[in-house]
């Protein structure tokens, strides 16, 4: 089982965390839902992730300022922005930092998936 990609996914909103596990884990992934930025660091998935995907605005610390923590600690995860509160400046920010796509809420399943093989394919773990 260790050889199927684990997909994190943080995001504060319970329906956005609980929508985005079923559709990951119906693609064949093993997915792992957090309430908060803090919640994925402390847990013990953080070295076994394949892909992060990961709300622009949270409270407590943002997806950027996850991503630049992740950055920071040499923890290269590919990383998928979901918002529903993007702007241009944060989008170029998010992508110039590494990011492997930045995505408007609502977005499509298929669009989503998309962007998860993106980043498995970054990581070198696509299926």
């Amino acid at each position: 089982m260790a050889d199927i990609p684990f997909i994190a996914i943080v995001d504060d909103d319970d329906a956005v965390r609980t929508s985005t596990r079923r559709l990951i884990s119906s693609a064949g992934f093993r997915a792992g839902a957090f309430a908060s930025a803090e919640d994925f660091l402390h847990s013990s998935q953080l070295q076994d992730t394949a892909c992060l995907i990961v709300d622009l605005r949270m409270p407590w610390m943002s997806g950027l300022e996850l991503q630049q923590l992740l950055t920071t600690v040499d923890c290269p995860i590919p990383l998928i922005f979901i918002t529903a509160h993007g702007d241009e400046e944060t989008r170029a920010q998010a992508m110039r930092a590494g990011a492997v796509d930045f995505l408007d809420k609502p977005f499509g399943d298929e669009v989503l998936l998309k962007a998860v093989q993106a980043a498995l394919q970054c990581a070198g773990g696509g299926r």
